[in-house]
Formats: C-alpha cells, structure tokens, sequence
C-alpha cells in the first residue's frame, strides 16, 4: 500500500510540474502574440447536404 501511494504521489506531483511548466509558457505567449487578430480570417464555405444525391445501400 505504502508503494501504491509514493508512486501515485509521484506521479501527481509531476503532472503538477507540467501543468505550472504549461501555463507559464502559455501566459508568456499569450502576451507576444498579438498578430492573431491581424491575420485575414479563412473563407467558409457552406456545406451542400439538401442537394446532394445519395446512393440506396442495397
């Protein structure tokens, strides 16, 4: 039991360290990035499903 329990804290306190790794870099990135909102938005093209023919399965 007392195994079970060194690895399971082990193991949370490194996706601890990860998640603090994560969002510092998140948040240092999220402040240099500002070019995002400059950039020309994709153009989005309508899905045809009414008109499209289908073929019977059997």
């Amino acid at each position: 039991m007392i195994t079970f329990f060194t690895i399971f804290l082990v193991l949370v306190g490194i996706n601890l360290g990860m998640l603090f790794i994560s969002l510092r870099t998140a948040a240092q990135n999220g402040k240099k990035s500002t070019k995002a909102t400059e950039k020309p938005a994709s153009p989005i093209y309508p899905l045809d499903i009414l008109t499209s023919n289908y073929k019977k399965a059997v």
